[in-house]
């Protein structure tokens, strides 16, 4: 299977060990030595309309992803947070 970067924004992510959706494909991390993609990064959550800003993002590496289907994709790990966002 084949999927192009811009198909994996704004799928689901769930995680397989309790069932809970981890939010919606955001961003992704590349090794640009290598080409290859090391994570995905869900953004967090707006605090009041983003007013009081954001909770932190969660990353997803690239080893722990089980599946990618057309809609969600499947994780088998707890995420890691990321305090600050780029």
């Amino acid at each position: 299977m084949s999927c192009r970067i811009d198909e994996l924004r704004n799928r689901q992510v769930v995680c397989v060990k309790n069932g809970c959706v981890l939010g919606y494909v955001s961003d992704i991390e590349l090794d640009t030595e290598t080409g290859k993609l090391t994570s995905l990064v869900i953004y967090g959550k707006p605090k009041l309309f983003g007013v009081l800003g954001h909770e932190n993002d969660i990353i997803i590496p690239w080893e722990e992803i089980v599946v990618i289907g057309n809609e969600t994709i499947l994780v088998s790990t707890e995420p890691i947070i990321n305090p600050s966002r780029r």
